[in-house]
């Protein structure tokens, strides 16, 4: 029976959100759980980016110091999570999106801003001038220049509502990989215990080279690394992930952190947690159900592995 269920699987593959998208179903013959995922994603896409001339969240951003936005009730709560979170100032901030576009690492264009600029674009990315009502679920920027940008959460959020969508379809199993964003659904139809495998790549090495791998339970895993997107100049390396504190890119000796979690939305926030940290921090999950571990890749592809309550396997 399972090898069957394991057998019986459909896949739809498309692209969004910057990314390749693969969806699995296992033990399914019907698409049209996977064709409503896609629709599922080109929606919450066409609320959210920042990409595009028209959308929900860039509604907020062309209104900055100018007037509030009425958003869509999934907007509105996926903004109050980031911002929520933008006020713990450990790393992750949903305003930073002028530094980044300022830097433009991993576009046409990327450069490394001179002092006055970077100084002007922090200046922005404060979370306590962001006005969230509750009551007419509108959001207001109050200082004009100021953006949104929820690409460091969005997928995390995305990958949770298809994961809903199929167990409200009775889904037994399968995989949402949103660009390397993975969330597994039900019980692995390839192990007795119903665990999922998953690999931690070093980044140093060819797609395909794990340095170390782990069965997990259902859940999602997430990675934030400094190889995503580089700029060199003049000898030197700059990644993509920028301290809301400097500006600049984080020194660090992390390549790499991966969350792995009950939920997606939780690994996104908590990849950037540890990473900023640059190393594990004691007791960190111990007082949650929803946290599995963590893996920290560091510069010369060791790897600190964080398990929390013994909810990973490693895989020796």
């Amino acid at each position: 029976m399972i090898n069957n269920l394991a057998s019986q699987k459909l896949t739809k593959t498309t692209h969004a959100l910057g990314t390749r998208i693969v969806l699995t179903v296992m033990g399914e013959t019907n698409e049209k759980v996977l064709d409503d995922s896609i629709a599922l994603i080109q929606l919450y896409e066409q609320q959210l980016t920042v990409n595009a001339p028209v959308s929900e969240v860039m509604a907020v951003n062309n209104a900055s110091g100018k007037q509030a936005v009425q958003v869509s009730p999934s907007t509105f709560a996926l903004i109050k999570a980031a911002v929520e979170q933008s006020h713990q100032h450990f790393g992750f901030n949903a305003l930073i999106g002028p530094l980044v576009k300022l830097w433009k690492i991993g576009f046409a264009g990327a450069n490394v801003p001179n002092e006055s600029d970077i100084s002007k674009r922090l200046a922005m990315s404060n979370a306590a001038n962001v006005i969230l009502n509750d009551a007419d679920q509108s959001v207001y920027l109050t200082e004009p220049g100021m953006e949104l940008d929820l690409g460091g959460i969005a997928k995390g959020y995305i990958a949770d509502r298809i994961r809903d969508l199929w167990r409200a379809n009775g889904v037994q199993a399968g995989i949402i990989n949103l660009g390397g964003n993975i969330e597994f659904v039900g019980t692995s139809p390839k192990r007795d215990n119903g665990q999922w495998l998953v690999g931690v790549q070093a980044p140093t090495k060819a797609r395909g080279e794990d340095l170390l791998t782990v069965l997990m339970p259902a859940g999602s895993a997430v990675t934030s690394g400094t190889y995503e997107r580089v700029l060199v100049k003049d000898g030197h390396r700059y990644h993509h992930l920028l301290s809301p504190e400097t500006g600049h890119p984080l020194q660090t000796h992390v390549s790499g952190v991966t969350i792995f979690a009950r939920d997606s939305i939780t690994c996104e926030i908590e990849t950037k947690r540890l990473f900023f940290a640059g190393k594990p921090i004691p007791g960190w999950g111990e007082d949650r159900d929803d946290i599995y571990g963590a893996a920290f890749v560091y510069d010369d592809d060791t790897v600190d592995l964080v398990i929390v309550h013994h909810r990973l396997k490693l895989i020796e």
